[in-house]
């Protein structure tokens, strides 16, 4: 893993990070879970479990679809709009402006 360190910003280096963490109750019962009985490390699915949850995390969510539905209105009341002076005028009266 590469980390830029503030104090040294042209030099990457490469760092395997050891970490103090105090991880909730509930979080510890899911990675005693995970664990299957003893078979895999608990450095093992920690990495795995933080793997998945910081990609999940960066994916963006699928946005669901808007569609519009259309609705018949009807001739124009007013005649043409292409006049929008005029439009006005019929609409609101000559005081329009």
């Amino acid at each position: 893993m590469c980390f830029r360190f503030p104090h040294a910003p042209s030099r990457p280096m490469l760092v395997g990070m050891r970490v103090t963490l105090k991880i909730d109750d509930d979080v510890a019962v899911l990675l005693q879970r995970a664990r299957q009985g003893g078979r895999r490390s608990l450095k093992e699915v920690a990495n795995e479990a933080l793997r998945l949850g910081l990609r999940a995390m960066e994916a963006r969510p699928e946005k669901e679809r808007f569609h519009v539905k259309p609705l018949k209105l009807g001739p124009c009341l007013i005649g043409s709009l292409d006049n929008v002076a005029e439009a006005l005028a019929i609409a609101e009266g000559e005081d329009y402006r």
